[in-house]
């Protein structure tokens, strides 16, 4: 075996590793925006106090959810578009427990604007990964729906129709993208399957 093809394994089974990581976490991403949508459709309207609670859960849970992305991904050269995001969600989290002491609008254009930062690192992230796991362009799509949603959370955080029950169709879509991606990594996975 030459040096070049056992180069070549080693990148295979690490990129099988990662994919198999990475399709973990993110069937537990989507369970988690699954409930947190079944949450806010259910408290959303009969309780402010848990809805709110909610709203700062969300940007929270990106954190962590970030941080095991970084452990998951292990592969990878650079991971400061991570670090990043999870510095941009702590902060959001804060900003938004902050931001609701004036009200739900204030607080969804906070939203929106941390939409729009982690849909662009969603999109870089997805963009760069392609080439070596494949199967991100469920996460590309995601994250330039983000950036576009968190826009329209901007725009829109005035209207008094919208709340925080806005943001559930925003985090199913999230579900959707991440069970997406989950089930398109078994292809990376089975593909290099004889290798691992």
């Amino acid at each position: 075996m030459t040096s070049n093809s056992s180069t070549n394994a080693i990148a295979e089974v690490q990129a099988v590793d990662t994919a198999r990581s990475l399709q973990k976490l993110y069937f537990v991403r989507a369970g988690f925006s699954i409930l947190w949508v079944i949450l806010v459709a259910l408290f959303s309207k009969k309780s402010v106090d848990v809805a709110t609670v909610l709203l700062v859960i969300y940007p929270a849970w990106d954190v962590a959810g970030t941080f095991l992305d970084i452990r998951a991904n292990r592969g990878s050269k650079s991971k400061m578009p991570q670090y990043i995001n999870v510095v941009i969600s702590a902060v959001t989290t804060v900003a938004v427990g902050i931001a609701l002491q004036k009200g739900v609008p204030e607080a969804l254009i906070v939203f929106g604007a941390w939409a729009i930062g982690t849909g662009l690192i969603q999109l870089i992230l997805g963009l760069r990964r392609r080439k070596l796991l494949g199967g991100q362009w469920p996460m590309i799509i995601s994250g330039g729906q983000s950036m576009i949603g968190g826009t329209s959370f901007i725009l829109l955080a005035h209207d008094p129709t919208k709340g925080i029950a806005s943001l559930a169709g925003y985090a199913a879509f999230g579900a959707f993208y991440y069970l997406l991606t989950a089930f398109r990594l078994s292809k990376t996975i089975k593909g290099n399957i004889q290798i691992a």
